[in-house]
């Protein structure tokens, strides 16, 4: 019986992926084997040895000390591109919103009274203040062409607009989706330059953090609108805002409230609705919980963010699972091992991603106790465990 502390509430669509006849699941719970959670901040939160791996039912994974787990060998799995639907949805309501002066003309209709006749002269003198442009024949800019990414630019064409995309990353998976009729920029600068629209869609790390700043958004064209669904550190605000007072930026869309944006003239703050849709919530959850069972049960690995992926089909023997340090010779020390004791491999994958490697290995016969701790002891080895 496996057991799955969760933090938030998981949608039962994901939970119902985890038979009860296998799976003990609750929000309390001892000795777990793995974690399944959403938004809940798990740095500086101890969890127990026996937890195996930890999944989090979304893409970003800046609420999970990734580094801590990764050296205690512990996989971290999110569900890239489960909510890449919604937020796409709610990426081209947000320049909808921009272009139409659709917060304020609405603003402005809530607060009209008297009869028909008077609301209707009010309306004709009123709305010239909140005429608005069309996105079609604009240039839109897109900043990241991951899972979202692909879907917002994809869209955009279809909505007659012209797209720019930068991504040194892209993946083949992803250039695939991506219409051939996205233009590519050659660097952030020169996306930034063309954009009417800059859509951004990229991780929050140390080489995105601030992406967006004062430097680059002076390199925007004058009334350029942006757009920011992917984190908040991706901006640097006080930027914003000087743009805004300066009238370089038409608007700021973002999903990502801080106290210096709120109340401004320009902006346009959503409460970090990106992925609150029950259809996104239900993908994200089905995603991590697959991804867990298959760990849990068989030791594939898919959709780490810390270690590789590692899929290897079942076939007959008993299996090992193996995660280390990525140097030279581990291979070898697991196999001679299980040669001093006499068990034949059947089948082998291991494979690396930065400083960590993962091993699967299927054996003819039962792993021994003292070989399998043998196996920890082996300088590098951060866990092993037999299926």
């Amino acid at each position: 019986m496996f057991k799955i502390l969760t933090y938030n509430n998981i949608s039962v669509a994901g939970l119902e992926r985890l038979p009860r006849d296998r799976y003990e699941v609750a929000s309390e719970i001892q000795h777990p084997d793995a974690i399944m959670l959403r938004s809940f901040k798990l740095h500086g939160v101890p969890i127990a040895d026996s937890v195996k791996c930890v999944g989090r039912a979304g893409a970003g994974v800046n609420n999970i000390p990734v580094a801590d787990y990764s050296k205690r060998g512990i996989p971290v799995f999110n569900a890239p591109g489960a909510n890449a639907n919604a937020v796409k949805e709610l990426t081209i309501a947000g320049m909808l919103l921009a272009s139409r002066n659709i917060c304020g003309a609405w603003d402005f209709a809530r607060t009209l009274s008297g009869d028909d006749e008077t609301i209707s002269q009010v309306v004709e003198k009123g709305k010239k203040n909140f005429a608005g442009s069309e996105l079609a024949g604009k240039t839109l800019g897109v900043l990241g062409l991951g899972a979202i990414g692909v879907r917002v630019a994809n869209t955009a064409l279809a909505l007659g607009m012209k797209v720019i995309g930068f991504d040194p990353l892209l993946t083949v998976d992803s250039a695939w989706q991506l219409s051939s009729n996205v233009e590519k920029a050659a660097s952030v600068d020169d996306l930034v330059t063309k954009a009417d629209f800059l859509s951004l869609h990229v991780p929050l790390n140390d080489q995105t953090r601030h992406i967006i700043n004062i430097t680059r958004i002076g390199l925007m064209k004058r009334g350029a609108v942006l757009l920011n669904f992917s984190r908040a550190g991706i901006v640097d605000d006080s930027g914003v805002a000087a743009a805004l007072d300066e009238g370089k930026l038409r608007a700021y869309v973002c999903d990502f409230p801080t106290a210096s944006l709120l109340g401004r003239n320009g902006v346009i703050l959503l409460p970090h609705i990106g992925a609150s849709t029950e259809e996104a919530e239900d993908n994200c959850a089905v995603m991590v919980a697959d991804q867990i069972r298959d760990y849990l049960e068989n030791g594939n690995i898919r959709n780490s963010v810390n270690f590789p992926e590692v899929v290897m089909p079942r076939g007959e023997g008993f299996r090992l699972g193996i995660t280390n340090e990525n140097v030279p010779n581990m291979v070898g020390q697991i196999s001679g091992a299980l040669a001093e004791a006499n068990l034949n491999i059947l089948d082998l994958l291991n494979k690396s991603r930065g400083d960590y490697a993962y091993t699967l290995i299927d054996v003819g016969a039962e792993v021994p106790v003292a070989t399998l701790e043998k196996i920890r002891t082996i300088n590098g080895v951060l866990s092993a465990r037999t299926l």
